[in-house]
This record gives C-alpha cells, sequence and structure tokens, in this order.
C-alpha cells in the first residue's frame, strides 16, 4: 500500500506527452509543523507536553526523521491510577521507556497499516498494529481516537489509552498481569506487597 502525505495511492503512472499522473484519494495539505509543535498546540496533548518535557523528549520530536507518535490523550492519562501514574512520572528512567514506547521507528501513515502488521518501537519493544473493519487497532485493541496528523518529521496518531511496557512496570503489577498473580496475593496476604511494589 502505498501513501503520499497519508493520501492513498489509487491509480499510478499515468502516462501523458509531458509527464506522469498518479491518482490519489484525498488534497494534500501543507505541512508546516513538527511532531513536537502539534504536541505543545494541541489541548487534548496537555499531559502528553508535561511527560515529554520531563523526559527530554523534546529534541528527539523536533528533529529531522520519520517517527509515528501514538500520542496518548488526556482522557488515556486519566485511565492510570493516580499512584501508578505518579510513580512513573517521577522515574526517569521508567518515563523515558514510557514514552519510547509510543514511538515508531518510522512513518506510518493510517492507510498503510494492514492487519497483523508488528512494528519496532524507539524502547526496542514491538506493537501489533492493525484494523478491525475500518477501525485501527493496537494489540488488538481499537484505541486509536484520531488518526494521521502529519508533521514534517512523521505523523501522529491520538490513541485514548497508555501503553505502559515492562519496563515501566513494577514486579507486583508484572505479577497481576500474569499467570502467577496468586502468588501476588500470597505475599499481600503474608504483609510483604512492598517489596514487589
Amino acid at each position: 500500500i502505498v501513501t503520499v502525505n497519508c493520501a492513498r495511492l489509487l491509480k499510478a503512472d499515468h502516462h501523458a506527452t509531458n509527464g506522469v499522473v498518479h491518482v490519489i484519494d484525498k488534497v494534500i495539505a501543507t505541512t508546516t509543523n513538527t511532531i513536537q509543535q502539534i504536541i505543545e498546540t494541541e489541548d487534548s496533548l496537555e499531559n502528553l507536553r508535561t511527560a515529554v518535557a520531563a523526559s527530554d523528549l523534546n529534541s528527539l520530536l523536533e528533529s529531522e526523521g520519520q517517527y509515528t507518535l501514538l500520542a496518548p490523550t488526556n482522557e488515556a492519562f486519566e485511565k492510570i491510577p493516580p499512584e501508578t501514574l505518579n510513580r512513573i512520572l517521577g522515574d526517569p528512567e521508567a518515563l523515558r521507556d514510557l514514552l519510547n514506547h509510543h514511538i515508531l521507528k518510522s512513518a506510518m501513515c493510517a492507510e498503510a497499516i494492514i492487519a497483523g502488521l508488528t512494528m519496532e518501537t524507539l524502547e526496542g519493544t514491538t506493537l501489533d498494529v492493525g484494523c478491525s473493519g475500518e477501525e485501527l487497532t493496537l494489540n488488538g485493541k481499537p484505541i486509536i481516537a484520531n488518526k494521521d496528523i502529519l508533521a514534517t518529521n512523521g505523523v501522529v496518531h491520538f490513541v485514548n489509552e497508555l501503553l505502559i511496557p515492562d519496563s515501566a512496570k513494577t514486579l507486583f503489577e508484572l505479577a497481576q498481569e500474569s499467570e502467577v498473580s496468586k502468588s501476588t496475593d500470597f505475599f499481600r496476604q503474608a504483609g510483604l506487597s512492598s517489596h514487589l511494589t
């Protein structure tokens, strides 16, 4: 699937006497802002703006390159328990891992995404980016709220859930989501859960 500034290429290589015509499915708008400038001007990304500033990722998101930012909205941050969010925001390494888990190493427009596509993040982890009918999905869930906001150095998709990588979780959080969740109950009953958090 070929795209031109996130417009889908419908028919290619129509030869004319004075050149070549490619047919696309939308008008291409002028793109002037970097990914960082989009974050700075979008009201629904206020919490992300604060997190990016705290992790010194501003320069990366202003730099030349081609990235895809899966931008968590304010709503996404509000879904996380406050104690978990405050812990991550207070830990520079966990915060950087969290944000890098939302940045793909290449620009990926919605039109070019096919079901079952696995993409590598800056953190070195992978995300399953796909589609279910007309909806885009991440790790099988339709959490993309707005798509294809073009920047000079990539593309931004707004997501309404925070994608927390394992490296930003405590032992307790990891265990609760796995097949050893019963063991964590024993730690809690024994008064030892603080060791896992």
